[in-house]
């Protein structure tokens, strides 16, 4: 029993020849895409609306004592290092 591939990939699919038929496997299809763009924007509406909330909810910062142009920090200096990192 050989099994060959030329039948697996050579299935095309075509519209219905009845015409109602076709008429009816448009609008599913035209229904389905309606229905994955509402889910979509659905999603995306509540992403959207779970930011909103996250950042109305959040508590505000506290005012900065430092004076204004002033960064406060640690810093660590490094020294350069005298000879060439290259190969030679």
């Amino acid at each position: 029993m050989t099994f060959r591939f030329q039948r697996l990939f050579s299935y095309c699919p075509s519209k219905p020849r009845n015409p109602l038929l076709r008429i009816l496997v448009g609008v599913l299809g035209v229904a389905l895409l309606a229905l994955l763009v509402v889910f979509g924007l659905v999603i995306g509406l509540g992403m959207l609306l779970f930011a909103a909330v996250r950042r109305l909810m959040r508590p505000t910062a506290a005012p900065s004592r430092a004076s204004e142009g002033v960064i406060e920090g640690e810093f660590v200096h490094v020294e350069k290092s005298p000879g060439r990192l290259g190969l030679r």
